[in-house]
Parts: C-alpha cells; sequence; structure tokens
C-alpha cells in the first residue's frame, strides 16, 4: 500500500477517472455486526476474514476501531451513517463535510473504504420523518467525498427493504410502492447520475416465514423444485432470490432506470428463532448459505438480467447476542462468538464440528496472521513492481 501511494499521482496523471465507482470485488461479501458483548475484537475479526478469504465487508457504522484494525489489510469496506444521523447531515453540509474528513478521509488509502452507505432501509421504514431528509444526506454526503476529491474512490449508496415494493410476484409485475415513489424517483435520478447501484436487502426466509404454507421452502433454499414461471418474461425461476433480485429490476425498469445495477446488501437465514419463525434452524441456515455461496462463485446473472453478474454481501458475520426483536434477529452469523464457524458452507480449511473447530487462535498457529499476511503481500506486491 504505501508504496502504490508513491506512484499514484503519477497514475492519475495518464490514466483519466473511471465512469462510476466500484465498491465491490468480485461476488461475495459479508455483513459485520457488532450489536453483541461477546465477540471477537476488530483484530481478530480481520484474521477471520482473510483465513475465509472474504474481502468485501459492510458495517452499520464508520467505528474507528474497525477503520484501524483494517488498515494495510486489503480488505475492502463499506461504512455507514446511521439512520439516526441523516437529519443533521441533510440540513448542514459542513456536518456531512466534517463527517466524511473523520470517518473516511483521515482513514484512507491504508483502509480502504470504498463505499458510504447513508441510512439503512429507510424509504419504506416505519420513521418517515426520515423519508424526506435521505436525498438531501446523500447529496451532502456525496458533496462532501467530490470536496475532498474522494468520489471517484467513494461509492454512495442506501439499502433498501422490499417495503419500497407494492408487488413482487411475479417479478415482471413489481413496482415501486405509490408512497415510497415521490421519494424514490429523485433518489434514483441521483443515484443514476453518480453512477451508484440500486441495494436491496432481500431475505426468501422472510418471505417463506410470511407464508410457509404456500411457498415452497426448497425454492426458498436453492435445492431442486419445480419453481415458478413468470408469463411476462418468459422465463423460469428455480430459486427465489434470483425473482427477489429480477423484481428489483422490473421496479427499476418500470420507474425508468434500465441501466441501474442491483446489488444485494443483505441476504441470510437465522440458525435459530421463535416457534412462530417457520424455517428458522440450523439445517435449513446452512443449506440457504451453502447453496448461495455455490450460486455467487458461478459468477452469472439473473434469468432476465443474465449478464449482470450477482453481487451479494450475507448476513451476518456473527451471532449477535444484544440485538433486539425476535430470536432470529440474534443468530444470523456465519460463525460463532469464538471465531468457529456455525455450520460448513465450504469456506476452506473451516470445519464445523466439536473434534475440527478452527478457532482464531488455531488460525493463527497455522502460520495467517495478520502481521504475516501484510508482509506477504507486500512482498508480493513488489515483485509485480520489478517483474512489470
Amino acid at each position: 500500500m504505501t508504496i502504490f501511494r508513491f506512484f499514484c499521482p503519477f497514475l492519475i496523471l495518464f490514466f483519466p477517472p473511471i465512469a462510476s465507482v466500484q465498491a465491490f470485488t468480485g461476488t461475495y461479501g459479508i455483513n459485520y455486526g457488532r450489536i453483541a458483548n461477546n465477540i471477537p475484537s476488530p483484530d481478530e475479526v480481520v484474521t477471520l476474514l482473510r483465513a475465509a478469504k472474504i474481502r468485501n465487508v459492510r458495517i452499520y457504522d464508520a467505528d474507528h476501531s474497525v477503520l484501524k484494525a483494517f488498515s494495510g489489510t486489503g480488505l475492502e469496506i463499506v461504512v455507514g451513517l446511521p439512520n439516526g444521523q441523516l437529519q443533521d447531515m441533510s440540513s448542514n453540509a459542513d456536518h456531512a463535510l466534517n463527517w466524511v474528513k473523520e470517518n473516511v478521509q483521515s482513514f484512507l488509502p491504508d483502509t480502504r473504504i470504498r463505499g458510504i452507505a447513508v441510512g439503512n432501509e429507510v424509504l419504506g421504514g416505519q420513521d418517515y420523518s426520515l423519508w424526506g431528509v435521505l436525498l438531501g444526506a446523500v447529496k451532502n454526503i456525496y458533496n462532501a467525498t467530490r470536496k475532498l476529491n474522494l468520489d471517484q474512490l467513494v461509492q454512495i449508496s442506501t439499502a433498501n427493504s422490499f417495503a419500497v415494493f407494492a408487488n413482487s410476484y411475479p417479478p415482471s409485475s413489481c413496482k415501486f410502492n405509490d408512497n415510497v415513489n415521490q421519494y424514490m424517483k429523485p433518489l434514483l435520478e441521483f443515484f443514476q447520475q453518480i453512477g451508484s447501484p440500486f441495494c436491496l436487502n432481500a431475505y426468501p426466509s422472510l418471505a417463506y416465514a410470511s407464508d410457509p404454507e404456500h411457498i415452497d421452502i426448497n425454492y426458498a433454499l436453492f435445492e431442486p423444485t419445480k419453481g415458478i414461471y413468470d408469463p411476462t418474461y418468459r422465463l423460469h425461476y428455480d430459486n427465489m432470490l434470483d425473482a427477489q433480485i429480477d423484481a428489483a429490476y422490473a421496479a427499476l425498469e418500470n420507474a425508468g432506470f434500465e441501466k441501474m445495477e442491483v446489488i444485494v446488501t443483505e441476504t441470510g437465514w437465522a440458525s435459530n428463532g421463535d416457534q412462530s419463525e417457520a424455517g428458522a434452524n440450523v439445517t435449513n441456515a446452512r443449506t440457504y448459505n451453502y447453496n448461495l455461496h455455490k450460486r455467487l462463485a458461478k459468477r452469472k446473472g439473473t434469468p432476465h438480467r443474465p449478464k449482470n453478474v450477482v453481487k451479494a454481501y450475507i448476513f451476518a458475520l456473527f451471532n449477535e447476542n444484544s440485538k433486539p426483536g425476535p430470536s432470529s434477529e440474534k443468530n444470523y452469523g456465519l460463525f460463532k462468538a469464538d471465531g468457529s464457524i456455525s455450520y460448513d458452507i465450504g469456506f476452506h480449511g473451516l470445519n464445523a464440528g466439536h473434534s475440527s473447530l478452527l478457532s482464531l487462535k488455531n488460525i493463527n498457529t497455522h502460520g495467517l496472521s495478520r502481521s504475516y499476511t501484510i508482509v506477504f503481500s507486500l512482498s508480493s506486491l513488489i515483485l509485480l513492481i520489478f517483474w512489470s
């Protein structure tokens, strides 16, 4: 990273800036929530992520201990501006500028901050007072990145839940809710101008839990099933996630944003839940996340958008024992608090079971400590520069 900084000014002279910012490398990422009192430290999390070969990470704030821990690791992170700060950022451009300075600029380039998520599931949410301030906050945060010459490095976005849609079955029928439209359309117009994607939190598990008598669980789990047929698109869907993504594309097309990319910013399956939460168990969680991992590794699109490779952030890295709400909210983690995996979904070197746990301590003793990998990465970079 240090060597690259020396060369960066010369590269800028000879290469024009890219048309839009890309905040996602590859197809697989993870959400690193921290509403818990028993999860590993940020430094230990870095070790865990590198061992699992997970490069793309989202957090829901801009916690400085996390950003410092990610410094020099090569991990790419999207930070979050919490909903509670939207009103202030919308009404005060100077506050937005200071926020970006303190929480983004001050950590670059060593910490690879690639995006700012402005709010989470605001439109369609229950706090109507935030609907009207979201766009102002987005614009002020973006303008702050421009003033600091970060707009070609850091992508601005906001994540949406399915509450923004009026209907999503079949996918081709999906439109934005009428009460959301007046806020969504100007937001999408701005995102189109700056090259940002439409970010979607998509949970087949929640759709199944809402109607388990009529929804085939195999369809939600990527398991063999007859699936559904969309007569308008004349397309067959063998899994619900693809259908949910194409529903978002249909809503965007209906609103006049045919070229906007959809990125899944949250998807997952709870390994435990209340009695009323159908399907929330370890078997289904493993099946969904294992099959999702395989599906993303294929680097392919959806039936309606076959050329748009599906990219998704998994929810979540850890079980979060302090989260409010139903039991499922505490049990989305791929990893347990001690760093061992909750179940095997195909990560190399990580296996479930009491006799074969690869904990954070084990990872370090196997030579994958953070300091070792940083030295190795820098050595490789030096060699690449001289060979070129």
